[in-house]
């Protein structure tokens, strides 16, 4: 009878550590997926002010868009959580869409090569920090559901293991199109 005993501890003992073991191998997914859109947007900040420096004679109102993307550059390195950098992420792709706009109205700088290039890396780029974000939301979702799913939840509860929270769009603006006004 005492064996069964020791066998069924031991066998709780290895099930506890390997669920243990589970949840922190999920939980630095979770970490390293966020670390990737990390870089990803970091790149679409490095790459927005040489656009910017592209549309400067086309566009009126550069200034305001180029301090725009410096203001949240900043804000980007400060931010500590994830609905800060969401919100942060909606400014800029604003910012973005309308030096986009600026450029469909304006051959002359459709047909510039520097501008090209640079639009087609940023355009690599947004394919990226998409992936990167939906590479996150699945992440969190496995560990979250891990969280969840009885009897990891106990364990989970155990070792003090908070659940994760989506990157999402919230900002019914960020939804929308931009609106440009050439009249300024």
């Amino acid at each position: 009878m005492g064996w069964i005993i020791l066998a069924i501890v031991v066998v709780l003992i290895i099930w506890l550590i390997a669920s243990y073991n589970n949840l922190v191998r999920a939980k630095v997914k979770v970490d390293n997926a966020f670390s990737q859109i990390d870089v990803q947007l970091q790149r679409r900040f490095d790459l927005i002010p040489n656009l910017v420096e592209c549309v400067k004679g086309y566009m009126g109102h550069e200034s305001d868009v180029l301090t725009k993307v410096t203001e949240l550059r900043t804000s980007w390195s400060s931010a500590t959580t994830i609905e800060q950098k969401a919100e942060i992420d909606n400014q800029l792709s604003g910012a973005l869409k309308t030096i986009m706009a600026v450029s469909e109205n304006y051959p002359d700088l459709k047909a510039n090569q520097n501008f090209a290039q640079l639009q087609d890396e940023l355009k690599n780029t947004e394919n990226k920090v998409s992936f990167a974000r939906q590479f996150y939301n699945d992440a969190v979702t496995k560990y979250n559901t891990n969280l969840a799913v009885f009897p990891i939840n106990i364990v989970a509860s155990i070792f003090n293991f908070k659940s994760a929270q989506l990157f999402a769009v919230d900002s019914a603006e960020a939804k929308q199109n931009v609106k440009i006004d050439f009249g300024k």
